[in-house]
């Protein structure tokens, strides 16, 4: 399991590595707003192109192969930014890192399903979803001093070097799991099984966490400067966002499999606790985001190993490749999509209704469950 948690660590730092510092030092390249723009969307565009499709490739030849592949593929394209050192090359090296992160995230989701009974499913996706946080979190603040100590291209020389470790690591370490026989799928058969509840509830969760993860990422530094605090204040507040959705995966997959909590219950809280995060968000000063730091971060954290626990016992293991990539599709529409709808509403009113919309669109189908809940009933762990 290591290499895969390595795998998830890669694709976190990488992502957010590089996307933090690339309007701060690197002039040369990002000499405009709108090219900063188009070199941030060219990963997350890659992304939900690709996922779908790697997920699916993951079913058909395996999904250790298309792990291995990816990793591969994404320390090459680190190495070319690394040997060209040009404007130019830049966009290709993102380009390609964006596609090969687009094949071993999912093949790594798979995996991590595959290689684990359904009883341990919570355990083994909460820790995935530990290390994926802890890239997260490091990729800016690492990859702000590789950049300081030698400039954009040891960012990327980092990164060439960490995808080959972790793919030699997982080719010594991961088994072969061999691809299962499956039925003929028609396109109609795919589209009802994506339009099946127990594949759109847990995917709308997780990409409306992400959505969340990462309005508090992009728009609580922004309420902090606005209400007078220093950088050190809102740089500590994301970091507590960011810690506590690290802190609270593995708790939650552990309690999922010991059977105290159950998916549809821990998704309905970590959705509420999350909407309530974004409505501190709307309170002014240090404690307004600093609490809703440390809510935004404790749903995300609930909703993340129960939503990929829930997709993995809901799904035919010989097609859990195309799954995870279809919810990871999901995923990217929802840090895409949440960051937008807030500025969209801010820009017409104020930031304050851009919390207080988000968190309304979170917070009212967990409601409108809970008052269609009949006493007695039990959540299952595909409801």
């Amino acid at each position: 399991m290591w290499p895969l948690y390595a795998a998830g660590f890669t694709t976190a730092f990488g992502a957010h590595g590089i996307a933090a510092n690339l309007g701060g030092f690197s002039a040369d390249a990002v000499t405009s707003l709108l090219v900063l723009g188009g070199l941030l969307a060219l990963y997350d565009g890659a992304e939900v192109i690709l996922k779908p499709v790697f997920g699916t490739l993951a079913d058909r030849i395996g999904a250790r192969p298309v792990l291995l592949g990816g990793l591969i593929a994404f320390a090459a394209a680190s190495a070319l930014y690394v040997v060209a050192d040009s404007p130019g090359w830049l966009w290709t090296a993102r380009l390609g890192q964006g596609a090969a992160a687009s094949a071993f995230s999912p093949s790594a989701s798979a995996l991590v399903a595959r290689l684990n009974p359904a009883a341990k499913h919570g355990r083994a996706f909460g820790s995935y979803g530990f290390y994926k946080s802890i890239g997260y979190t490091l990729g800016p603040l690492l990859g702000g001093v590789l950049v300081w100590a030698g400039g954009l291209r040891l960012l990327f020389a980092v990164l060439a070097v960490l995808g080959a470790a972790v793919a030699a690591w997982a080719a010594i370490a991961v088994p072969v799991v061999p691809p299962l026989p499956k039925a003929r799928q028609t396109v109609l058969d795919l589209a009802r099984r994506l339009a099946d509840p127990a594949f759109l509830a847990p995917t709308g969760a997780l990409a409306a966490a992400t959505a969340a993860l990462s309005v508090g990422v992009g728009f609580l530094p922004v309420s902090g400067r606005a209400a007078g605090l220093g950088t050190v204040a809102t740089g500590a507040a994301v970091s507590v966002l960011a810690a506590c959705a690290a802190i609270v995966q593995p708790k939650a997959g552990r309690a999922l499999d010991d059977g105290r909590l159950t998916t549809r219950t821990g998704i309905t809280a970590g959705l509420l606790l999350t909407a309530t995060g974004l409505a501190c968000a709307m309170l002014p000063g240090l404690t307004g985001v600093l609490s809703a730091a440390a809510l935004i971060g404790t749903g995300t954290g609930l909703i993340t190993p129960l939503g990929f626990a829930a997709l993995a016992s809901s799904t035919p293991q010989e097609r859990l490749g195309q799954t995870m990539g279809s919810a990871e599709l999901g995923r990217e529409l929802g840090d895409a999509g949440g960051p937008l709808l807030v500025a969209g509403v801010a820009t017409l009113t104020t930031l304050t209704y851009g919390y207080a919309t988000l968190a309304a669109l979170l917070a009212i189908g967990p409601l409108i469950a809970l008052a269609r809940h009949r006493p007695g009933e039990e959540g299952t762990g595909t409801q």
